[in-house]
């Protein structure tokens, strides 16, 4: 019996908005930022595939986010922000990851600009229609 595994998301917009921005942005905690967004985006968004990440799996991927967040220079607003909502990953529950992306927004609004913010708040709003 071979269990079905979940599928892999489709580009999302919200990711490709930061990765758009990253060109852009000098070097520094700024473009630090922006990546680290992109990061967090991304594993974030796995949480709400369909069928669910294995909690194995799902521990590995916020942990692996973790560490490499912990290499990056980033604003100390953005830093305090990304660290609650890695925070609220660790459980691995679709509502509150989309709940922690939500408020990653105004943070990143402030520190990185309203395109970031926007992007932000583009993938909270995915995050949200597809939780389950």
């Amino acid at each position: 019996m071979t269990a079905e595994l979940p599928r892999a998301r489709p580009r999302e917009p919200a990711a490709l908005a930061l990765e758009a921005l990253l060109p852009g942005v000098a070097r520094g905690p700024r473009r630090d930022g922006v990546y680290a967004l992109w990061l967090t985006v991304r594993v974030a968004l796995d949480f709400s595939l369909a069928p669910p990440l294995p909690e194995r799996a799902a521990r590995r991927r916020v942990a692996a986010l973790e560490r490499r967040l912990a290499s990056l220079t980033l604003p100390a607003p953005l830093r305090r922000a990304l660290s609650a909502t890695v925070a609220e990953m660790r459980g691995a529950d679709p509502a509150a990851t989309a709940i922690a992306l939500a408020q990653l927004v105004a943070p990143a609004r402030e520190t990185l600009g309203a395109d970031a913010g926007d992007a932000i708040a583009q993938a909270a709003r995915v995050a949200r229609t597809s939780a389950p």
